[in-house]
């Protein structure tokens, strides 16, 4: 818990710039005790579907202050998130057309692709011509003329261009692109420049310079709003930064067994608790907490594998770890984003809560 209330005030004051707000991109962790932490300390909501946008108003947070990001959202989607009383984020004209043509002279916010992306696999990179995501920046005119048919205002503009950002200098690449785009727009109330800060998974990985981030951002935010003779609020939705550090994966060890080529380590968990290792190939730090010796003698090199019928299901190859014996537990770290939220019942296994 403190670890959530922490990063949450790091991201909050991190940036210079007084008008500001601070979302949870939910879809790290939609755990409703995280979501009741965050609430008390202040934070809105970024959600990505109708269920994220339930779980956040069930907790207490009010629609007004959830923004909604659904990708292709269907009409039932639009219906309920309006209904919900939250701000529509629209990726594509022909969400923003459907959303003011049924709702007339509301106010909306549109996510744009500035041209860049970054991020820590492909799979996360969210800007740039190979991203699904937002309405390319060369279209911005013809999301204000879509508005200004129907009597809307677009009063947010938003981007997100990866996930898992240690270059704090990428940021500063994207943000000049967004805000040349927003100046294009009139009714304009606020800003978001995403998420996507990253955490140092691995052991010699720097951690995102955010004094260094939100120095950069508020000088440019300064300076836009002066230009513009108002103050435009920014806004930022970081998700994995606030939750992932928080969280740790315990696994006891049941199977030991080798072949000519690997030591296999069995744990009684699998890529239905946390899939990031399979699906994105992704370092998390394991600690044999039955065996701390780190001596050299009694380092062993191992792969640690879960129990799911899938041979895909690895958590590390190859990894130098304290001697491992059968009935240890194993901590695997920084498992508090996109453990959760992305776990499964997959082989019928349970899903521990």
């Amino acid at each position: 818990q403190m670890c959530i209330r922490d990063r949450y005030q790091s991201a909050l004051n991190c940036f210079p710039y007084q008008k500001k707000r601070v979302l949870y991109a939910c879809k790290a962790n939609t755990n409703l005790a995280i979501l009741k932490i965050l609430l008390s300390e202040g934070c809105s909501i970024d959600a990505v579907s109708p269920g994220e946008v339930y779980a956040a108003l069930k907790v207490g947070f009010k629609g007004e202050n959830i923004l909604y990001t659904g990708d292709n959202m269907s009409d039932e989607d639009i219906n309920f998130a309006v209904q919900s009383g939250c701000i529509l984020n629209c990726g594509a004209l022909s969400t923003l057309e459907k959303v003011c043509k049924r709702y007339p002279d509301t106010q909306v916010c549109i996510r744009v692709n500035p041209d860049v992306g970054d991020g820590h696999h492909n799979h996360v990179i969210t800007g740039g011509v190979k991203s699904k995501f937002g309405i390319f920046q060369s279209d911005t005119t013809k999301a204000l003329e879509i508005a200004q048919q129907y009597g809307a205002k677009i009063v947010g503009i938003h981007q997100h261009i990866g996930s898992n950002i240690l270059d704090a200098e990428k940021y500063a690449q994207s943000i000049g692109n967004i805000l040349s785009a927003a100046k294009e727009f009139p009714d304009l109330k606020f800003i978001d420049i995403g998420g996507g800060f990253g955490i140092p998974y691995k052991p010699n990985e720097t951690r995102l310079n955010l004094e260094e981030l939100g120095r950069k951002v508020s000088n440019t935010f300064e300076e836009f709003s002066s230009q513009q003779g108002r103050e435009i609020e920014l806004w930022v939705e970081p998700g994995r930064f606030l939750v992932a550090e928080s969280g740790v994966l315990l696994a006891t060890v049941t199977c030991i067994k080798s072949n000519p080529e690997y030591k296999y380590v069995g744990i009684d968990s699998g890529f239905n608790h946390l899939v990031r290792p399979t699906m994105y190939g992704c370092y998390h730090e394991i600690i044999n907490t039955s065996n701390r010796d780190k001596s050299e003698a009694n380092q062993e090199k191992v792969t640690i594998v879960g129990n799911i019928c899938e041979s895909g299901d690895v958590f590390a190859r190859d990894r130098v770890l304290p001697k491992i014996l059968e009935g240890d537990v194993l901590a695997i770290m920084h498992a508090g984003a996109y453990g959760f939220s992305m776990s499964s019942t997959y082989n019928l296994s349970l899903i521990h809560i």
